[in-house]
Order: structure tokens, then sequence, then C-alpha cells
């Protein structure tokens, strides 16, 4: 594939990421609801949502989600989303960026630290690229090539297997990802991309020295309908849509096993959400297509979004009784099917 295609590709990546049709709208979370509390015995403005991510303080548990690079318009995006991270302090990943280290042109689409110099960045790769000749040398490279505090790599068997142009090659990759682990200076972050992670995965994860893990479950952009869109085969991305493990249902499992440090992703769109997701058990919540819709717009859009969602947070713990995240993350969740 030549650098032109790969650059058209990312380009319908992104335009199709914004319509609106390519998402879920499951709302699983909305089976979900807090017990509230009347009388909280708290002063809202006193609620703490800061915490640490990758050695570093954030000042709310929120990651804007992995998603560009590799083109022109990237640039413009990637830029209003490091901004906005910043001006916010949470933190940022970005694109998989294969193609930029196999074509230098495609770089500084990806580079961002100038903007964002204080917040966690994460560097992105696909996993299967383990596969197809990567190692421990490529991974570096695209951790420097950013200046980024943790490598995600991210699986996306679904994707890959509609996608024309789909690497579908996963063998052997968990001892891969393993040696990666122990090999790479700085944390390696394992993530879906709308499928969501079992808990038998995770543990397989777990074993191999992962020690962060994002979700990325099934309820947001449909990874099946943007390529079934690109291979012109509707109906094949339709059936695979809803194909995985809802987000919720993905962050309940994987609390389970001890020290591992969650990411929930996958169809969060506001405060609300965030705080179910850390209630259900997660450590850090990630939200992708709500921000890109605003970094199309601005900077500022990305700010204000940032600033929208970290004050549902808020009032969604003053309401629930919890004082910080730890205390958030003791409440138990309500589900409206076993009332």
């Amino acid at each position: 594939m030549t650098s032109n295609d790969e650059r058209d590709r990312k380009a319908e990546h992104i335009q199709l990421s914004l319509d609106d049709r390519m998402q879920l709208h499951g709302h699983f979370f909305d089976a979900y609801y807090f017990e509230h509390e009347a009388l909280p015995e708290l002063d809202l403005h006193e609620i703490e949502i800061s915490t640490h991510f990758l050695e570093k303080v954030v000042e709310a548990p929120l990651l804007i989600s992995c998603m560009t690079g590799g083109t022109e318009d990237a640039v413009r995006l990637n830029r209003h989303l490091a901004e906005a991270a910043e001006e916010t302090g949470i933190a940022l990943g970005v694109g998989s960026q294969r193609k930029a280290l196999e074509d230098p042109s495609l770089v500084e689409s990806f580079q961002v630290r100038q903007w964002a110099p204080s917040v966690p960045l994460l560097a992105n790769l696909g996993a299967v690229q383990l596969t197809y000749g990567y190692g421990v040398d490529e991974c570096r490279a695209a951790v420097e090539m950013i200046e980024a505090d943790a490598l995600v790599l991210h699986l996306n068997p679904l994707q890959e297997a509609i996608q024309p142009e789909g690497q579908c090659d996963f063998t052997e990759l968990t001892p891969k990802i393993g040696q990666i682990v122990e090999c790479l200076e700085t944390p390696v972050i394992v993530k879906e991309v709308g499928s969501g992670i079992s808990k038998k995965l995770a543990t397989r994860l777990w074993d191999v020295g992962v020690r962060i893990v994002d979700t990325a479950g099934v309820g947001g952009t449909s990874w099946a309908r943007i390529e079934g869109a690109r291979a012109q085969d509707a109906e094949l991305g339709e059936l695979f849509a809803g194909w995985g493990i809802p987000t919720p249902i993905s962050i309940r499992e994987l609390r389970h096993i001890p020290g591992l440090q969650i990411i929930g992703s996958g169809g969060l769109s506001s405060g609300l959400d965030v705080a179910k997701a850390i209630a259900l058990g997660a450590d850090m919540a990630g939200m992708a297509q709500p921000f890109l819709v605003a970094a199309d717009q601005s900077t500022e859009a990305v700010v204000e979004k940032v600033r929208r969602t970290t004050r549902e947070l808020g009032i969604s713990m003053f309401c629930a009784g919890a004082r910080n995240l730890e205390t958030l993350q003791q409440i138990e969740l309500r589900h409206r099917g076993e009332d």
C-alpha cells in the first residue's frame, strides 16, 4: 500500500467516525444507575476528581482515546486535542503510528508533545503488527516519535477481518506482547477498539506482564460499520456492528483481577457515564468520538467538552455521596433489570 493510499484510508476513517450512523448508540450504561443520596454530607466544591496516571497527576480520570494521525487534517485535529488535553490536564492518545514508522512524511501528524508538554501521552500500534515483522525496535520508535509515556498495543480482529486491506494473522500474539512488555522501557497498555476485553483474555495478558488494559467495549463507534462502508458491504458491517462485550460488562469482569489498572472506554459520552464506569471498577475512563466531533470544530470546543464532562462527573459523585474517586469505586451501582 502506498503512503497516498494510507492517507486516503485514514482520511476515510476520520470522516466515517464523524458520521453518526457509524455509532451504535447502545446506551449500555443506561441499564445502570446510582442510588440517590439526598443527604450527601458533602460540599460539591470539595469533590476530588484528580488522580494519578502513568506517574503523572491528571485533573480528572479522563483519557482522550487513541484516534487519529497520518493525514493533513489529522495535524489540525490532533493539535486541537493536544491543546485541550494540556489546558484541562487530562491524558491523550494518538492513532496508529504504523505508517508513520514506514513513511517519515506522516510523522508530523502524530507529534503533539509540543502542544501537550505535561500530560500523559500514549503512543499506539496495532498488536497484529508483531506478527508481520514488528518488534521491540519498532515499538520503541513509536514511543520516541512522540515522546510518549506509554505504548498502546491495540487489538482489532473484527476490524481487520472486514477491512479490505486487513491483516488477520493473530497467531502467537500473547507471548509477543509479553516480550514487548519485558523489553520496552515504558508501560504497555493493551486495548480493544470497540469489541471489549474479557476476563479470560485480561488474565492471559496479566500473565505476560500487562498491567493496564483498556476495555474499548461495544457501545460507541462501530468499526465493523466503518470498514463495511469502506468495503461497500454495509450488510456485513451491520451484521457484526454489535459484536463483542458491552463496556459495562467488560469493566465488571476485569475488576476482579487484583492489581490490574482498567481504562473503561467504549460508548461513554458524558460525565455520568464516566462516573458509572469508575463505580463499575475502572480507574480511568476513555472517550473518543465525542472529542473528535469537538476537535473538528476547535480547541475551545474540546476544552468545553472536557469541562462539561468533568462537571457532570462531579455532580454524579456529589449526588451519589462520593467524596473522591476511591469512594466512588466502592459504590454499588444498581441494574434496572435486576430490581
